[in-house]
């Protein structure tokens, strides 16, 4: 981009607009709006479209939440790199979304455990909620087992850790 104004680590400046939704005291809410790419044949919200949202949702979930996923793959601290992956998920779709609908997706912690996070993830259209998921996310290191969550990790997702 020839006036990119974003600094080496890729964070817009401060006039831009969130474009990474916001944190609440429950957890994190990204706005969407619907397109004509995220529909079907028959104009409502194709199923996959809800989950490539959820995935946007807790990726900006965990950078809002200062844990860079880059940064923790690169590892530059010799203790080995790790990334998170779905293990897990569980979709219920409840009532279809159209063009142009304005919606959010509503990520937040339903349960910590020793390697893995349980997610509970929805996209409301005001208050009606359109979609639901959970979906276990696990922390794996390099040769892919299961690693435990360090308790920088710990204290993101839940700061009465």
């Amino acid at each position: 981009m020839a006036d990119d104004k974003r600094n080496a680590a890729g964070v817009a400046p401060p006039e831009w607009p969130d474009l990474s939704g916001r944190l609440e005291d429950f957890g994190h809410v990204l706005p969407i709006r619907v397109y004509y790419e995220d529909t079907d044949f028959s104009g409502l919200v194709y199923h996959a479209s809800y989950i490539r949202w959820c995935e946007r949702g807790r990726s900006d979930y965990v950078r809002l939440l200062g844990l860079q996923q880059k940064a923790l793959f690169e590892d530059k601290s010799g203790k080995g790199s790790v990334f998170f992956v779905v293990r897990r998920m569980e979709l219920d779709y409840l009532r279809p979304a159209m063009m142009d609908d304005v919606l959010e997706v509503i990520t937040e912690v339903s349960e910590m455990g020793t390697a893995s996070i349980t997610l509970s993830q929805k996209v409301c259209r005001g208050e009606l909620v359109l979609f639901k998921a959970s979906v276990i996310i696990v922390l794996l290191n390099e040769q892919g087992r299961p690693q435990r969550l360090n308790e920088a990790i710990k204290r993101a997702f839940d700061p009465a850790v």
